[in-house]
């Protein structure tokens, strides 16, 4: 009996191992799946994982997304001069003009070439060509793209016609992280009865949602928390898209919970502009000559976008406790 078990012995030891190899090699397995489905379904704060980005990913407080096309080097150039000159938040803010390179001639592509190894502040989009009718393409490829390559808190999207104050984003910014919400934030100037469009340059063939489109952020400024815009990018491809590139972004996360759907006066960013006050931190539709003249005077002023406010319509607050096609009535007193 002694000599049996001297002769099992070494099976035994050897089924063992085998035994715990393979229990080690299953258990990393389940690991792996566990993370893997983390992070491709619960883009909220559930998975802390994925918010452990490589060494070489800067984190920045905010990074802006400057919608912009080819042969806008102007109105870049003006940006760079004005609203984005100051360097007292270089370390915090990161912003990038996006732009579609997708079939533009090759003097354009040299041109861009230059541009951003002179400023390192351009993100091409390859595969995407730039047109009023890719707009909301754009804006997709684009959360895509600095989501794979940034870490951040909040997205700023604008357009390259917009006078934006970062420093007062940044505050106000600072001021509602301070209440200690856990909410995510989609922050901007709403509109919650704009009807569908049937005709003309935006209109909306396969709209089937309701005869209103669903309440969103206008997209001359809005910005998302980190978030939303990894949901958005981690879903790519199978949100639905429309003209507005607004629209969609609102469709796309209106059954998501969990938000603050922040309306803020202060924000002009409609299809044209209220006029001019001082309580703006974001102002849309802005020549090129009306964001340098703009920027002079704030500086010179001290802190004043205006010599003179002026109201071209009027503004209202968002009533979100009535229906949507109730939410805003346009009423005089309000910037």
């Amino acid at each position: 009996m002694t000599h049996l078990r001297s002769d099992l012995m070494p099976k035994l030891q050897i089924a063992r191992r085998r035994f715990l190899a393979r229990a080690n090699i299953f258990g990393f397995l389940l690991v792996v799946v566990f993370v893997l489905l983390c992070v491709r379904y619960l883009p909220g704060r559930g998975c802390q994982q994925d918010r452990q980005m490589p060494e070489n990913k800067h984190h920045y407080r905010l990074i802006i997304l400057i919608l912009s096309n080819p042969d806008n080097l102007e109105r870049r150039n003006t940006i760079r001069k004005t609203w984005l000159a100051s360097r007292e938040h270089d370390i915090m803010v990161k912003y990038l003009f996006v732009i579609g390179t997708q079939d533009i001639l090759p003097e354009q592509r040299n041109t861009l070439q230059s541009e951003k190894n002179k400023f390192d502040d351009l993100l091409l989009l390859p595969r995407l060509q730039d047109s009023y009718g890719t707009l909301t393409k754009k804006v997709l490829h684009a959360l895509k793209a600095v989501h794979e390559h940034y870490d951040f808190d909040y997205l700023l999207k604008c357009d390259d016609d917009t006078y934006v104050l970062v420093h007062k984003i940044l505050k106000e910014l600072d001021r509602w992280q301070s209440k200690g919400t856990r909410r995510e934030l989609y922050w901007g100037f709403f509109n919650g009865r704009a009807q569908v469009k049937r005709s003309g340059p935006w209109k909306e063939t396969d709209w089937i949602l309701c005869d209103y489109y669903l309440p969103y952020a206008l997209g001359g400024g809005y910005v998302l928390s980190y978030n939303l815009v990894k949901f958005v990018a981690n879903n790519v491809d199978i949100l639905k898209l429309h003209n507005s590139e607004d629209v969609s972004v609102g469709l796309w996360l209106a059954p998501l919970a969990n938000i603050e759907r922040k309306h803020d006066v202060r924000f002009d960013t409609e299809y044209r502009s209220r006029g001019c006050s001082n309580q703006y931190i974001i102002t849309h539709k802005q020549t090129i000559q009306n964001m340098r003249s703009m920027h002079e005077y704030y500086e010179a002023s001290g802190g004043a976008l205006c010599p003179k406010e002026v109201r071209n319509r009027m503004s209202y607050q968002y009533n979100w406790t009535a229906p949507p096609s109730q939410c805003c009535n346009r009423q005089s007193g309000i910037p």
